[in-house]
């Protein structure tokens, strides 16, 4: 484990390679500290469940009972969490990552995995930089494995929940979600669950992937004088709104919500479409970026 970190005048990041997570991220502007996303807690623990960030890699999400098809093979995967029955999120934030650079203003983690439990065998690098108010997360990950396999990339990010946030983020429709965390129905946007417009994060148990996004979202916190826009490359066209439950959570408080940027619907393995899931044969690379500036009145 090691703690990477790089800042300027406006911004400070600390990159753990445990999990290749983002542990802290800062607004210093103004002489004022202000995390963006949530604060760590305190102590010499690092784990991916308790940071500000962490990737999605080779894919995010679940896949319905750990099966799925693909050009002719019949594939399966083994659950990575004791404490949910799918294989979840993929690697990259189980693992251990390599400081494979450390510049001004910009750090880059690898990766390489060649587990079991999975028929994934890839390379995944992210790269961090800051620049000015501007954090820009670059996520690319190759298939390094002997036949070719659906792959997506995300992040999954925690955003502080005050009473006053907002947020920011067309799309089309959401999908309903069954007992075991899975898509099962698609709705237009509506009521609550409609975000074109600034809104209030609803306080209940929320775990939805909305599809056909723009890539273009903000943030506001108004007690604070502050807010984030969130600027996707067109490859995450979906995204995923998380807000815990306290009989899920024991002890959450909403105090803090995910904006997930994600290539592809949760499940999309079993999709007709793949859900945005994209074919790398042995070789072949996806690469994608997610741009965070802070601004300040």
């Amino acid at each position: 484990m090691a703690d990477i970190e790089i800042g300027n005048e406006a911004l400070d990041l600390t990159v753990t390679t445990t999990g290749g997570s983002i542990w802290r991220f800062l607004s210093r502007s103004g002489g004022v500290e202000m995390p963006l996303f949530r604060e760590p807690q305190q102590g010499p623990e690092r784990a991916a469940l308790k940071s500000g960030c962490f990737p999605l890699v080779p894919f995010g999400n679940r896949v319905r009972d750990n099966r799925f098809s693909f050009e002719g093979r019949e594939l399966s995967l083994e659950p990575n969490m004791d404490w949910d029955k799918h294989y979840l999120h993929g690697d990259g934030w189980t693992g251990e990552w390599r400081l494979a650079s450390h510049a001004k203003g910009e750090i880059v983690l690898c990766l390489g995995h060649r587990g079991t439990g999975t028929p994934y065998a890839y390379d995944a690098q992210q790269r961090f930089t800051l620049a000015g108010p501007t954090l820009t997360t670059t996520l690319s990950v190759t298939n390094r494995g002997e036949f070719a396999l659906p792959f997506g990339l995300g992040w999954h990010p925690y955003f502080p929940l005050t009473k006053e946030t907002t947020l920011k983020a067309a799309a089309c429709s959401y999908w309903e979600e069954d007992s075991s965390w899975l898509p099962t129905v698609e709705h237009p946007v509506a009521g609550d669950f409609d975000f074109s417009q600034p809104r209030g994060l609803p306080r209940r148990w929320v775990n939805t992937v909305f599809e056909d996004w723009d890539g273009g979202a903000k943030i506001d916190w108004p007690e604070n004088g502050i807010s984030l826009a969130i600027d996707a490359d067109p490859l995450f066209s979906r995204y995923l709104v998380f807000v815990s439950d306290p009989a899920f959570d024991a002890g959450y408080d909403y105090d803090f919500f995910c904006f997930e940027p994600m290539s592809h619907s949760a499940d999309g393995h079993n999709m007709p479409s793949r859900g945005g899931l994209v074919r790398l044969a042995p070789g072949e690379s996806l690469t994608g970026s997610v741009r965070y500036t802070c601004h300040r009145p």
